[in-house]
């Protein structure tokens, strides 16, 4: 399929996914938990695909590197990620883990010689507008936000672990095979979140187990799903326009956010909703 198609598909899914993110945090689910199961799922569902599949084991020691890599900064991600959430709204949150795309545009230009025309740079431009735009506060959110250090913290966190998972993904696309990378690297964060029930139950974090391993279980289908996709479309597209196009799935989580807790949609937040769609037009008409 069209590398663009699926960058897209990709960005309807991480939004969702995101959104679920959202739910564990506010119904105060214990994150180890919720985690285990998300990696555990898409563990098992990649295992199960490339054991069946005849395809041959290739660059095995790129696959080995690559896997430790992306397994623990998008077990890092994701878990910070989450925790941010209990400390700020999910119209700062989001925004501001997606500036790891700027990053990874940097990156993508300098070492992949992305050619890039007018149409795409403006896209691009605009994408990371967007979240430029949305991480900026109303005097109001500055107020009611001025003692949550420890969620900005996270934030920095989640964008330096996010950019490092991204560009990972880009060369595990590139030289390894898909399935395999995708099970080795959700096995070995699985083996990372184990150790974490007991430090999340000691700072409060709610002891309904089930309903943790469903949320985790739900997400799970729909990472497996969305990071096949985006594996897919970085086989053939360029990093510099991918990255910043699935950054950009918070704003589906913004919109689900107020739609479902009632969180208020702001002028910049509305305006970052314009912003996103006629980026995602620029990006389109660049690419055809």
């Amino acid at each position: 399929m069209n590398w663009f198609f699926l960058t897209m598909v990709c960005f309807v899914l991480y939004g969702i996914q995101r959104f679920l993110y959202k739910v564990s945090a506010q119904r105060n689910c214990n994150t180890a938990w919720t985690t285990l199961s998300f990696m555990g799922t898409v563990a098992i569902l990649s295992s199960i695909w490339w054991f069946s599949s005849d395809e041959a084991l290739k660059n095995l020691n790129w696959l080995l590197a690559l896997a430790l890599i992306n397994s623990l900064t998008f077990f890092v991600d994701t878990v910070v990620t989450i925790e941010a959430l209990r400390y700020l709204p999910t119209t700062i949150v989001y925004p501001m883990t997606r500036m790891s795309a700027v990053l990874v545009v940097i990156f993508s230009v300098v070492y992949f010689r992305d050619s890039l025309n007018g149409y795409q740079t403006a896209g691009i431009a605009l994408a990371i507008g967007v979240i430029l735009t949305l991480t900026r506060f109303s005097k109001e959110e500055q107020k009611e936000n001025r003692h949550a250090r420890k969620g900005y913290f996270l934030i920095v966190m989640a964008v330096l672990t996010g950019a490092v998972a991204a560009v990972s993904s880009k060369f595990a696309a590139l030289y390894t095979n898909t399935m395999a990378f995708i099970a080795l690297t959700y096995s070995l964060s699985m083996l990372f979140s184990l150790g974490l029930q007991r430090p999340f139950e000691k700072g409060g974090a709610n002891k309904n187990y089930g309903e943790a391993l469903l949320i985790g279980f739900a997400v799970g289908l729909l990472n497996f799903a969305a990071f096949f996709t985006l594996l897919s479309a970085m086989k053939t597209g360029p990093l510099s326009i991918i990255v910043p196009v699935v950054g950009m799935n918070f704003v589906l989580a913004n919109v689900l956010a107020a739609l479902v807790y009632r969180e208020k949609l702001t002028l910049l937040n509305t305006t970052g909703i314009l912003m996103t769609v006629l980026s995602l037009f620029l990006l389109k008409i660049g690419q055809s």
